[in-house]
């Protein structure tokens, strides 16, 4: 791969030519910022519960800080590059915007009430009413059902020609929708990996945009490409924030000690290479007492730690990138102490945070209000004669309204209105249809 084709300035089905003083990424930026689907995300779960006394993360103010972590991933990393090629300077600016606007957009495919959305709407369809369905449409078509991936939704998202809508989503260029794509390939391609990124109603997109970035394909037979090399800056950008961010939430609700936390975060600096983080932690510590104010010292001490160690890794392996094959994530590549200490961090989350009732709260709730909505709406799609179901129909938005009568393209108007409800709505359109007040 090189860098002409991987920053093409291609803009999906746009054919018009703008004088504005902005370049094309800097376009796509702004374009995702200003989208009513990026400023749902202020109503959709992060990890804890929304709205509270105590301001936590939602998706929007995690892709916002992810957009940050990942500038200064591609800003250090264009830097360490422009070592032994100079000629990367000249690419500086656009592989920030480009990385920044991916992680904007990283996670506007996700239903509401956080993950759990996705595995609800996986299992309507494979152990729920929706099992019915199978015979009605092709194999690769219901394997998008039976593993419904948010990641492949933001993708559709950007991408699709909704009802009413100009062709091409939001017409972005192909350098960013490739740098989006952290898993290239189909769900009906995806063998036992858990994750993909493209339904199958977009492949043909999803295609040419991998081509016209020059992104070869690592299996001759099916398609799987190989990643877009600022995707794997992405994906560290939102592996970072995610631990991180979430202990500091926790560490704000009291689910977890000051003790705890800092503890967890001070792991990653060793004793003597670090010596002086160490002699800054205390100097800081004397002028401050709020534990809060600590905590975010230590974090923003942390990140700027693993944006050097990610942007090192990308650095040691970039001929493997170049040439895709390097297998696996940036930061399961960090150094063996660093690496030690995450595998910590990791395992104190998933006991108490992850765990905890008030998270577990958040995930039935939306196994009980999407599925809910799943069953009402997939059964209208089905009947839509009948009055109840039409009436129930008429809530759907025009923009979602199914362009095809083929049932694939049916559920998938009830995905793309639920997908994109914010936890907020989809509680009111839930009490609504219940009668409760």
């Amino acid at each position: 791969m090189n860098w002409n084709e991987l920053l093409s300035n291609y803009r999906y089905a746009s054919t018009h030519k703008s004088a504005d003083v902005r370049s094309s990424f800097q376009r796509d930026y702004d374009r995702v910022i200003f989208s009513s689907a990026f400023r749902r995300l202020q109503n959709k779960t992060q990890v804890f519960p929304l709205p509270g006394s105590r301001m936590v993360h939602n998706r929007l103010t995690h892709s916002l800080e992810v957009a940050c972590v990942g500038r200064s991933i591609a800003c250090r990393t264009v830097q360490k590059l422009a070592e032994r090629d100079p000629e990367m300077l000249r690419h500086q600016s656009d592989i920030e915007t480009i990385v920044s606007t991916a992680c904007l957009a990283h996670d506007l495919g996700n239903p509401p009430f956080g993950h759990s959305g996705e595995d609800t709407i996986s299992s309507f369809f494979k152990d729920g009413k929706g099992k019915e369905l199978q015979g009605t449409m092709w194999p690769e078509q219901w394997s998008d059902l039976v593993a419904f991936e948010g990641n492949a939704n933001a993708f559709r998202l950007l991408t699709h020609r909704f009802y009413g809508r100009r062709p091409g989503g939001h017409s972005l260029t192909a350098a960013t929708l490739c740098s989006l794509v952290k898993y290239p390939y189909p769900s009906y391609n995806k063998g036992n990996r858990k994750k993909y990124n493209v339904f199958y109603s977009e492949i043909d997109i999803f295609q040419e945009m991998m081509q016209i970035c020059g992104i070869p394909r690592v299996e001759n037979d099916s398609i799987v490409y190989a990643r877009h090399p600022l995707s794997y800056m992405m994906e560290a950008s939102d592996d970072i924030c995610y631990l991180i961010l979430d202990m500091e939430d926790a560490h704000k609700r009291g689910i977890m000690p000051t003790e705890a936390i800092e503890q967890c975060f001070l792991s990653f600096f060793h004793p003597v290479e670090d010596a002086d983080f160490f002699k800054h932690k205390d100097d800081a510590y004397r002028d401050v007492s709020d534990h809060n104010e600590r905590m975010a010292f230590l974090r923003a001490m942390l990140i700027n730690k693993l944006v050097n160690c990610v942007s090192d890794v990308f650095v040691a392996h970039y001929d493997e990138i170049m040439e895709g094959k390097f297998e696996g994530s940036l930061i399961s590549y960090l150094p063996d102490f660093e690496e030690k200490a995450l595998k910590q961090c990791r395992e104190e989350s998933v006991i108490n945070i992850y765990q905890h009732p008030t998270v577990v709260k958040i995930e039935l709730t939306g196994y009980n209000i999407i599925g809910t909505l799943l069953e009402e709406f997939v059964a209208a799609v089905q009947d839509p004669k009948m009055i109840y179901n039409r009436k129930l129909l008429s809530l759907i938005p025009e923009q979602f309204k199914p362009m095809k009568d083929d049932m694939y393209t049916k559920v998938q108007s009830v995905l793309d209105f639920i997908s994109n409800m914010t936890d907020l709505y989809a509680v009111q359109l839930y009490k609504d249809l219940r009668g409760m007040d």
